[in-house]
């Protein structure tokens, strides 16, 4: 019995691997706005109910896409920061190697790029579900952020000390960001259990946005007749946006 089940089960494992393969070049093809089931079913020459089995709406399989493509980020994020552990010498250079694998992967997967950073699916609101793949690949940052943060290597924004053994973080005053974001991020470092000051949360955040941004317009095309050096550009904004959030 259990030789018959690991034989369904491979089985289905493979019937799906297919269904979301196919599905991603319709996404390539037509876009997500346009995706079908249906138009899966007969590329695949499945009657739809078959496939309905596997996913009984259009959400249940956009939302695995959207999984699958935030873990492979999360999974070339990751991958770099692991590496530039040994490979590095220094924490702008760790999360240089994090900014430059997120452009990469982007670079070679730009439609599922797009599904996770582009325009939104009408109809689709993504489920609490993705929640944890989605934060993998800002999660490298983090980490490079939190590493300086207690080698006193961070520098808060918006004091003139360091983040050890300098200045209080929280003294009136001293931060940059209006009360109200310091709010906001006090809240999300408590949500996703992150010992970092709020203003360096909060500029983290700021750069998030700026880095996806970045990563966007090269794959969107807004850099033609822009930036020829791009690589280059990218290695030098990727410095900047660290800076920003203090690293030194």
């Amino acid at each position: 019995m259990t030789r018959i089940q690991g034989a369904r089960e491979r089985a289905r494992d493979e019937i799906t691997a297919a269904i979301k393969d196919e599905a991603r070049r319709q996404l390539a093809a037509e876009g997500a706005a346009r995706l079908s089931l249906r138009a899966v079913a007969r590329s695949l020459g499945m009657v739809s109910s078959a496939l309905y089995r596997y996913f009984p709406g259009r959400d249940d399989l956009l939302t695995a896409l959207i999984t699958d493509s935030y873990d492979a980020l999360g999974d070339a994020t990751e991958a770099a920061l692991e590496a530039s552990a040994a490979q590095a010498d220094s924490h702008i250079a760790r999360w240089q190697a994090v900014c430059r694998a997120h452009r990469s992967w982007a670079l070679a997967h730009p439609h599922e790029y797009a599904l996770i950073y582009g325009s939104p699916v009408p109809g689709y609101a993504a489920p609490a579900s993705t929640t944890v793949s989605a934060t993998r690949a800002a999660r490298a940052l983090l980490t490079v952020a939190a590493e300086a943060y207690a080698a006193g290597a961070l520098r808060v924004p918006g004091t003139d000390g360091a983040a050890r053994g300098g200045p209080d973080p929280e003294a009136k005053g001293a931060p940059s960001a209006p009360e109200p974001v310091l709010e906001d991020a006090r809240e999300l470092a408590e949500r996703l259990g992150i010992g970092l000051p709020a203003p360096v949360v909060a500029e983290l955040v700021a750069v998030w946005a700026q880095l996806a941004g970045l990563v966007s317009f090269e794959v969107f095309g807004q850099f033609e007749r822009v930036v020829a050096a791009r690589e280059k550009f990218f290695d030098h904004a990727a410095v900047t946006l660290a800076r920003n959030v203090g690293l030194t």
